[in-house]
């Protein structure tokens, strides 16, 4: 319905505006030698501008780039700052703590109460704190092979959870391949690895009843490849085969934390065995934390009493840190709360009427997703029902063309896919202007 040629003119046309607007940014790049692809770690690199805008600040849901350009921000942190960037509560907190030590090794008050927040808002009763979402996964996956004593994980076709080997594997005409995307592994990782695709309980049922899969790992919606909805009753017939098989149940709701207040499994069911939660937690400070039932608590204290004593490979001296554990404090005390939630949900809800509106206007064959906070335009008429679907309905070119324009109207959308993020101090203004911006962008594809 939009011809290349229209996209390869919007685009160059958007290519050719952002350079006149954002020359600071092209100086700084040019001289940031001593960073590989001139950016200090190579996602920054993901943008489909010329060159990737450069930040200045940021407060609230407005991001400000050395250029003078004042963005209203939907990616926020991709997720990182899901709650706003800098709130008062987190500033505040962190500037004390910055007095008082960073790092100690050592457990502090502060800690226990926080542990005491993450099992009322997450519904599980033990927790871990780790320095990225990343670790968090690979830790849970180590665990869950130690105590089940199984070698296999079960993931889903598309899922990305961080950087874990073990989640690198997809599915290419139906069969397990190495995702390309992973440099220097030479280890083939489908001996402990089964990949199938999401909502497929045929495929779940078989593979899980086989006996030998430590741990399912998946989203309970599908958030890293566009977003693909769980079907009517698939997370439920994925937890009772989990129960039925002996084989843990792990949510990664580093991005599903968007759906509510405790994330998916405490807002729609069902409620894993283990989960974990990354980049928002501390608003942008790096940490993660990952929970688990008492049960899985007394497996993995079971383990411990089995090995010597000593190091256990699992985490690094600088998870858990005092600054780390007072950034989710302040978070889970004073933004991250039911409240918060209610204005996000709102805000999702009205920039989902807008954009589907719009669409309808512009006769375009394209749908919204919505997973809570989080808002996704698909350039196909049907919601994907699994990764392969929703990796052939991409279209890049046209989703840059789009993220391009926008950017240069001064609105901000995550890279990667059509990914917007409502927080709770984005405003309604902020949200219209998206609508407006996705409008005109829509008709300049068209003429």
């Amino acid at each position: 319905m939009i011809s290349s040629a229209a996209i390869a003119r919007v685009a160059t046309r958007e290519a050719e505006r952002f350079r006149a607007a954002n020359p600071r940014a092209f100086s700084h790049h040019a001289a940031a030698i001593g960073w590989f692809q001139s950016v200090p770690f190579h996602w920054m690199k993901d943008w489909p501008s010329p060159v990737p805008i450069v930040a200045a600040s940021a407060k609230n849901a407005t991001l400000t780039s050395i250029d003078g350009q004042t963005y209203d921000d939907f990616c926020l942190g991709d997720t990182a700052s899901l709650f706003g960037h800098s709130p008062p509560a987190l500033t505040a907190a962190l500037a004390k703590q910055a007095s008082e030590g960073l790092s100690y090794m050592l457990p502090t008050e502060r800690g226990a109460a926080l542990s005491a927040r993450l099992a009322a808002m997450f519904g599980l009763p033990i927790w871990q704190v780790t320095t990225t979402a990343s670790e968090a996964n690979r830790a849970v996956i180590r665990w869950c092979r130690g105590i089940s004593g199984r070698a296999k994980i079960l993931t889903f076709n598309g899922a990305y959870h961080g950087a874990v080997d073990d989640a690198f594997v997809d599915l290419k005409n139906g069969q397990p391949v190495m995702r390309a995307s992973l440099v220097g592994q030479v280890h083939d990782l489908r001996a402990t690895t089964t990949i199938i695709e999401f909502n497929d309980e045929a495929a779940l049922a078989d593979a899980l009843r086989g006996g030998d899969i430590a741990c399912v790992l998946a989203e309970p919606v599908m958030t890293y490849v566009g977003m693909v909805r769980d079907a009517p009753g698939f997370l439920q017939s994925l937890r009772r085969l989990c129960d039925e098989t002996g084989t843990l149940l792990v949510f990664d709701e580093t991005h599903t934390i968007s759906s509510g207040y405790g994330g998916h499994g405490v807002t729609h069911g069902p409620k894993p065995d283990l989960m974990v939660v990354g980049k928002s937690i501390g608003g942008g400070v790096p940490c993660a934390v990952y929970g688990f039932t008492a049960e899985v608590a007394a497996r993995m204290a079971a383990l411990n009493q089995s090995r010597p004593a000593g190091h256990s490979g699992i985490g690094t001296t600088l998870s858990a840190n005092a600054l780390a554990i007072t950034a989710m404090d302040a978070m889970l005390s004073n933004v991250i709360t039911p409240a918060a939630y209610d204005h996000m949900l709102g805000g999702a809800a009205r920039l989902v009427a807008g954009l589907e509106q719009e669409i309808a206007t512009a006769g375009l064959d394209w749908h919204v997703t919505q997973v809570g906070a989080r808002v996704e335009f698909l350039t196909c008429p049907t919601p994907p029902r699994n990764g392969g679907e929703a990796k052939a309905a991409m279209q890049p070119d046209v989703e840059a063309a789009i993220h391009l324009f926008l950017a240069n109207r001064g609105i901000l959308l995550a890279p990667f896919h059509n990914m917007m993020l409502v927080s709770p101090v984005t405003g309604d203004d902020q949200i219209d202007r998206l609508v407006s911006g996705f409008a005109d962008c829509t008709k300049a594809l068209k003429e």
